[in-house]
């Protein structure tokens, strides 16, 4: 598709509630920041778009974070990808934009082609982890991979573990914008019903895939109409409306949801921002042994390492790390 310019309300995260359906939610739109999560990486399109779907997931799921927390998304698979990595870190200072980052580890010289990129994780897991700061237990929360989608699995997760009914409506992909190449672009609306329901639903059971939780589990009557009525009108939204620059993010609320007393705050913006450093970097070697170090140490006696997220090098002297690497001897030695 074509996009004619950058947008004013790209690469924000616009939260609201439904005042009328006890319904709270958030529409997100990223345009550059997404660009900068897949440049960092030359992802073949199906990686790019499994990518661009955890990215504008975390996007949607982190805003609700306090300042200073991290919110990662590791979804994790036993098929060609191996796992797909995402962390939303929550501002520093009330005002000041959230940072998102992402990656994924795959295997190249076996990925098939497939119908939908979900299918290239096979089976896993979708874990969802909460970083409140230093001192503080990070909290952490799985359920299966399940559906056809992230998507899917996001909102079987916060059904099973939070009890909370949730729907995302997503699109992403590349657009191109006049005189330039084409590049990734995402959007999407989260709604999520506030939470009601008894902290022991999950013991229970669900009718969902292996008996997990759904939405339609945890809310009935009154609430249940409301959360019906919100998600049908939800499924009228159309690609456009979603990632296109003629509809914002304001605009697209009162169409969808003006019989429901929506209610808007604070848009928080996103950039992409890695928290990679030195120091971070030296103190995730000390996990590794001596053996393994040296598999990680040029011939010239330096460990190196390149970060995941943004690819970064760091060089290392090995004897900062508790070990000597002596040099490789000079060609014809």
């Amino acid at each position: 598709m074509t996009i004619g310019s950058q947008i004013a309300w790209d690469d924000t995260v616009l939260p609201f509630q439904l005042d009328l359906s006890d319904i709270r939610g958030r529409i997100a739109r990223l345009d550059g920041v997404l660009d900068q999560v897949l440049k960092q990486h030359a992802y073949p399109p199906q990686i790019e778009a499994l990518v661009s779907e955890a990215t504008l997931l975390t996007a949607l799921i982190g805003q609700t974070i306090k300042l200073r927390w991290r919110l990662s998304l590791q979804i994790r698979g036993t098929g060609a990808v191996k796992m797909v990595a995402t962390d939303y870190y929550g501002p520093t200072e009330g005002g000041e934009p959230a940072r998102l980052r992402a990656y994924a580890d795959f295997d190249p010289d076996h990925l098939p082609e497939v119908e939908r990129p979900f299918d290239l994780l096979g089976e896993g897991y979708f874990v969802i982890v909460i970083d409140q700061g230093q001192g503080m237990t990070p909290y952490q929360g799985i359920t299966p991979l399940t559906g056809n989608s992230l998507a899917d699995c996001a909102q079987t997760y916060f059904a099973q573990s939070e009890q909370l009914p949730t729907r995302f409506a997503l699109t992403y992909g590349q657009v191109q914008m006049p005189g330039s190449a084409p590049h990734w672009r995402a959007g999407g609306v989260m709604i999520q019903h506030m939470p009601k329901a008894s902290p022991f639903a999950a013991d229970q059971g669900g009718s969902g895939e292996g008996g997990l939780l759904t939405a339609n589990d945890i809310v009935d009557g009154e609430d249940g109409e409301n959360w019906t009525r919100a998600n049908r009108l939800l499924e009228t939204v159309e690609e456009m409306e979603l990632i296109g620059p003629a509809v914002s993010p304001t605009e697209l609320l009162v169409r969808l949801f003006h019989e429901e007393g929506p209610r808007v705050f604070d848009a928080q913006p996103v950039r992409f921002g890695c928290s990679c450093s030195a120091e971070k970097v030296r103190s995730s070697l000390g996990i590794y042994s001596q053996k393994d170090l040296r598999h990680m140490t040029t011939p010239e006696g330096i460990v190196t390492a390149d970060c995941q997220f943004c690819g970064a090098h760091y060089e290392f002297d090995p004897l900062t790390l508790g070990f000597d690497a002596p040099k490789a001897a000079p060609d014809g030695a």
